[in-house]
């Protein structure tokens, strides 16, 4: 595609690109505020248990927890499927993708949760952010171990 022709591609989507920045940017300052909360919040031991907790969606009524988990997925779906777009547009794609995927709910999740939390560098990165808000650090388990090293 020649210059002359994205030039008009983007003249003609130019309300489409708008509402993609828009996005971006509220996305951008929101992930500023919206990530240091959800870190702050998590209790310290949350990833130590072998398996998940038990959800606070779970002593709502039936039709109501349905519609609660149906709509975060809505949500979760809506922020990857925006993240994957900002791949290629302004704006943090990655970290929309991620806290997309943080609001899915899908089998091995916790698993994957704990996987990600447990490298060195996010970690050390969600301590710190703890530590600043006077929070206690999380506790975090090797990972498990792969076949050929387990005994």
């Amino acid at each position: 595609m020649e210059w002359s022709e994205l030039w008009a591609w983007a003249h003609r989507h130019h309300e489409l690109l708008t509402w993609a920045a828009v996005l971006s940017v509220a996305v951008a300052v929101g992930s500023l505020f919206l990530v240091p909360y959800v870190v702050i919040r998590i209790p310290p031991d949350y990833f130590a248990a072998p398996r998940r907790r038990e959800s606070p969606f779970h002593r709502l009524h039936p039709v109501l927890y349905v519609l609660v988990i149906g709509l975060k997925n809505l949500l979760g779906l809506g922020l990857l499927l925006a993240g994957i777009v900002m791949l290629v547009l302004p704006g943090q794609g990655l970290l929309t993708m991620l806290i997309g995927l943080m609001l899915l709910d899908f089998p091995g999740k916790y698993r994957l949760e704990r996987w990600f939390l447990s490298r060195p560098g996010v970690l050390s990165g969600v301590n710190w952010i703890r530590r600043r808000a006077g929070c206690p650090e999380l506790v975090v388990p090797d990972p498990e171990p792969s076949g050929a090293d387990a005994h």
